[in-house]
């Protein structure tokens, strides 16, 4: 009994050296073939993109690939600066970038879409349905690919006004002073509002001292981060936009060089993320605007529908200068012409 104690008692440690021993041993294997990719992005680590889209994304391509396709992530100006990703990546200075599709619009027009004309869809779930179903997503990829890059979309969402004025006309525009930036400033201005470009760090400033009277910050999530409500107690409806902002890009090359599993799974990912992210954000603006209207007080106002076709008249004229750019632009301009045209908002 004794000695079967003892042998015993002598083999356990080994097992457990030899187990130990195992685990270090495949643990130096798997570090061997670890692949690292450095992924500069233009969201700042304060956005809450950073955190719900970025690092969701690198810890799911982390498990699924188990620590094979490792993806360092490097906030807005922290490796390459915003506007230069798509150019990072396109020569192979970095494999794998997020970036705004309203960065590279003279490289590829049809960003020019992408980024969102004014009063291109009236809900999210359409941006989708135009994006998946009606071919614009292939578009794209298309048009990126010439630059020797994959392209995915991150997810679609709306920008909204937060004002400190009731809008419920298109007449109370004229003479709204709103902070605004791209097409849309151009937009607003078109309607008779005086849209002017302000850095995010001035707004509130501007909307505390009546320099304006209002601004778009994304949506009610964007608008409740910055703070907005504290000042602006009316949020306004349909969207400006619904856009394809945040668009991952990946170096050709690159991708090739991976392992045909790691190239499944990560083409797989990055499909799956429009779907699972741009349903998340419709939950998250749900979720932000009942916490405004129940503890912050603040009114939502939708136009009613001939208030919209006001606006959408001049919208049409913008989404006409978009596509006298190139051919992929006018395919595109005449996809939303008539989507919208079967939804009822133009002739």
């Amino acid at each position: 009994m004794r000695k079967k104690k003892m042998i015993t008692f002598v083999i356990l440690p080994l097992l457990s050296f030899s187990l130990v021993f195992f685990v270090a041993a495949t643990s130096r294997v798997n570090a061997s073939d670890q692949i690292t990719w450095k992924c500069p992005v233009h969201w700042p680590m304060a956005s809450s993109s950073y955190k719900d889209s970025l690092l969701v994304v690198i810890e799911r391509l982390k498990k699924r690939t188990q620590g094979k396709l490792v993806i360092e992530p490097y906030p807005a100006g922290a490796l390459v600066p915003a506007k230069e990703i798509f150019n990072a990546v396109k020569r192979g200075m970095v494999p794998i970038g997020v970036t705004s599709s309203a960065y590279p619009r003279a490289q590829v027009p049809l960003m020019n879409v992408a980024s969102g004309l004014p009063l291109n869809f009236g809900e999210v779930w359409e941006a989708a349905y135009f994006y998946k179903w009606l071919g614009f997503e292939e578009m794209l990829q298309t048009e990126v690919a010439k630059h020797g890059m994959l392209y995915f979309t991150d997810k679609v969402y709306p920008t909204e006004l937060s004002i400190k004025k009731p809008v419920r006309s298109f007449e109370d525009f004229q003479g709204l002073k709103l902070r605004s930036s791209g097409i849309l400033q151009k937009f607003l201005s078109s309607i008779g509002a005086a849209a002017s470009y302000l850095p995010g760090s001035e707004i509130y400033a501007a909307l505390a001292s009546g320099v304006i009277d209002g601004a778009h910050w994304g949506a009610v999530q964007g608008s409740l981060s910055m703070k907005f409500y504290d000042i602006s107690k009316y949020h306004l409806r349909p969207a400006l936009n619904v856009a394809g902002t945040d668009i991952w890009l990946v170096n050709q090359k690159a991708f090739r060089k991976l392992p045909k599993d790691l190239q499944e799974i990560l083409v797989r990912t990055l499909e799956e993320q429009f779907w699972l992210r741009t349903n998340q954000y419709i939950y998250l603006e749900n979720k932000a605007l009942s916490k405004i209207q129940r503890e912050m007080g603040v009114e939502l106002i939708t136009l009613p529908p001939q208030e919209y076709a006001k606006m959408q008249a001049r919208a049409l004229e913008i989404w006409d200068e978009v596509a006298e750019k190139d051919a992929a632009c006018s395919k595109a301009v005449q996809m939303l012409k008539d989507f919208n045209r079967e939804m009822g908002r133009i002739k």
